[in-house]
């Protein structure tokens, strides 16, 4: 099995004919996710790579193609609205690649998703990928192998990185989350070990933080009462000074909670195995027998 997408898997591109999302849309679909639509208002009757209907609204796609899940790529400033959007039309997921959305934005698009029942993964991330069943989002799909670990992230390339060092050792993933690295985002870490506990093919989990914030913390008190698979983590952003921004808008040391070492000690108190660098994840997990 897998978390939040699979071969079920119907996805609307938003944006399909702009530079990012035609280039993903081609990527998705020759991974072999099952892209039915794509989204550009004013375009709607064209078709994308000859195959794909392109409509001017998310209804219109959903209504003839039966699409369950969005993935965004569209400017910040229109970005709000297209999740609004997706949530209106009723899918179930919807991913939001899109980086720079205000903060001020997102207050007003998470409890609008949350009322109409939706999955909002991001914004400012990488997507997600169930490898050999669907990738939405731009994980490379040729790093990623299946199997029985599962990832979860709030770093970018950094979980290219572990996902690389999981693959060349023979440890599959089951599902690779990128949760997003901006101060509000609709799926968090919580929500993500929730699931991938209740997967039953998912054997053991692989978390990646960063310096900020107390999500991480959250999580590990989270692992500690609830979680009994084995759980690796990894905080990004060891030297950070404080007071820095570093790549993502959360990532900013603003007390002793937010700090790396902080963060490593919660995880640590919570029986998770503490990375010290990426290429640590497969002796931990081969030390906890996975």
């Amino acid at each position: 099995m897998s978390i939040f997408i699979d071969q079920s898997t119907r996805l609307v591109v938003q944006g399909i004919t702009g530079r990012d999302g035609s280039f993903h849309a081609k990527q998705m679909m020759a991974y072999g996710t099952k892209v039915v639509a794509g989204v550009t208002p004013g375009k709607g009757g064209q078709r994308f790579e000859d195959s794909v209907p392109v409509f001017n609204t998310v209804a219109e796609a959903v209504h003839e193609t039966r699409a369950n899940t969005a993935v965004i790529y569209v400017p910040a400033a229109v970005a709000a609205s297209a999740i609004f959007e997706a949530a209106d039309a009723g899918l179930e997921l919807i991913v939001c690649i899109t980086e720079g959305i205000p903060v001020l934005d997102m207050t007003r698009v998470l409890p609008f998703v949350h009322e109409r029942g939706a999955r909002l993964i991001g914004p400012n991330c990488p997507g997600l990928i169930s490898p050999g069943k669907s990738k939405v989002g731009i994980i490379p799909g040729n790093i990623c192998e299946p199997g029985k670990i599962g990832v979860v992230s709030r770093s970018g390339t950094l979980t290219y990185e572990i996902i690389h060092q999981l693959s060349s050792h023979g440890m599959g993933q089951s599902t690779c989350v990128g949760i997003g690295g901006d101060p509000l985002i609709g799926t968090n870490f919580v929500h993500c070990l929730t699931a991938f506990e209740a997967d039953p093919e998912t054997a053991a989990i692989v978390l990646i933080g960063e310096i900020g914030g107390t999500d991480e913390q959250q999580a590990a008190d989270f692992v500690r009462r609830n979680v009994s698979k084995p759980v690796v983590g990894f905080i990004a952003g060891q030297t950070a000074p404080p007071g820095r921004r570093m790549g993502h808008a959360g990532a900013i040391i603003s007390g002793a909670s937010g700090t790396a070492a902080e963060k490593m000690q919660a995880l640590e108190q919570a029986g998770i195995g503490v990375m010290k660098r990426p290429a640590d994840v497969v002796p931990l997990l081969k030390s906890a027998r996975i």
